[in-house]
């Protein structure tokens, strides 16, 4: 819970506190460094400086660099790795967690472009393509730089263990699923195929996910950024799959309700969104192909509301006692991970 100053002066009007205990209270928690990716302007600057910088040696990164040769950008890499593993281990001393965390991963993101500039140097690159092909084009010859990016991810992980390193790896797993099916495919192109791979590397991420949830749901959230590309992957291959038949369309429609179950079962909005938007996309289909000229589908789909509106005012009134009796046929471990979620 967020404590504020509205928090204090409340305890302070019930004689909990003084007035001049809530005062001296608010001083020391606004003086502390700040710890949680709460929303506020200091926390929106460093995000923001860290975005810049990232994605300036990524997303923006520029043909002007290929003119350093393989090892100006090996070394070049190396140079900005090792100030960003500085300021991480100093921002870290003084207790400053997440400008600490952005830094770290900004080592992480300079990966690809320092083994890019090795294999260049090395004479191992494959074709004509450049380092800034990379966040664009999907290809097999990727996957060394994304391994290379997967271990000093997972190794500044174990360091330092800020959350916001998740997000290089669970970006570079994203970004592997595709260059696998590059690879497995050669040169022929099959999408159907390539939705595949993606669906089941985004069911793998999210299985990983829910184990770190599992393992870390009571310190700090570093499943985040794997349950976001995790379903990114899963959802975005299911919703490209070849569906020429009513049957498999509400099979579809399903699988996004089912989603929908599991984000509200491990509190993860992430499910329920895509399974929202994978909802109405199969929805519009029957309202704009199945029942087209119908007067009785809008209605019918009205009724359908209401009663899910019913459903959830019943569910309100007996949340605890079908919580406490479905909650009891589940392993203890995942009782155990449940609670924690509701606490």
């Amino acid at each position: 819970m967020k404590i504020t100053r509205k928090h204090l002066d409340d305890a302070a009007e019930k004689q909990i506190i003084t007035a001049g205990q809530a005062e001296a209270l608010h001083a020391y928690l606004a003086a502390l460094p700040t710890t949680g990716p709460t929303f506020n302007f200091t926390n929106l600057l460093y995000y923001l400086g860290g975005l810049i910088a990232i994605g300036a040696m990524t997303l923006f990164m520029t043909l002007g660099w290929e003119s350093f040769g393989g090892w100006g950008i090996f070394f070049i890499a190396l140079a900005y790795a090792g100030v960003g593993l500085k300021l991480t281990g100093s921002f870290r001393d003084k207790g400053h967690a997440i400008p600490a965390g952005i830094c770290a991963t900004f080592v992480v993101a300079l990966t690809p472009l320092a083994i890019y500039g090795l294999q260049q140097a090395l004479g191992l690159w494959p074709d004509e393509s450049v380092y800034r092909d990379y966040h664009r084009y999907i290809k097999w010859h990727w996957l060394y730089m994304e391994l290379g990016t997967l271990v000093v991810g997972l190794l500044l992980a174990w360091m330092y263990r800020y959350p916001f390193l998740m997000m290089p790896i669970a970006v570079t797993l994203w970004y592997m699923s595709m260059d696998v099916a590059a690879m497995i495919m050669g040169e022929q192109y099959d999408f159907h195929f390539r939705a595949l791979v993606s669906m089941y590397f985004g069911i793998l991420m999210i299985f990983i996910a829910f184990w770190v949830d599992l393992r870390s749901r009571r310190q700090v959230d570093y499943a985040f950024w794997l349950y976001l590309f995790g379903v990114v992957a899963f959802w975005s291959g299911v919703t490209a799959q070849e569906s020429s038949t009513e049957l498999s369309k509400f099979l579809y429609f399903c699988t996004n309700m089912l989603m929908i179950g599991v984000g509200i079962v491990v509190v993860r909005r992430v499910f329920v969104i895509f399974g929202a938007v994978g909802a109405c996309i199969y929805l519009g289909h029957l309202a704009w192909d199945v029942f087209r000229d119908s007067w009785f589908f809008p209605v019918a789909l009205s009724v359908i509301g209401l009663l899910i509106i019913y459903l959830g005012v019943q569910w309100q009134k007996h949340e605890k006692a079908i919580t406490r009796q479905a909650r009891r046929l589940l392993p203890v471990r995942f009782q155990e991970y449940l609670n924690a979620v509701a606490s």
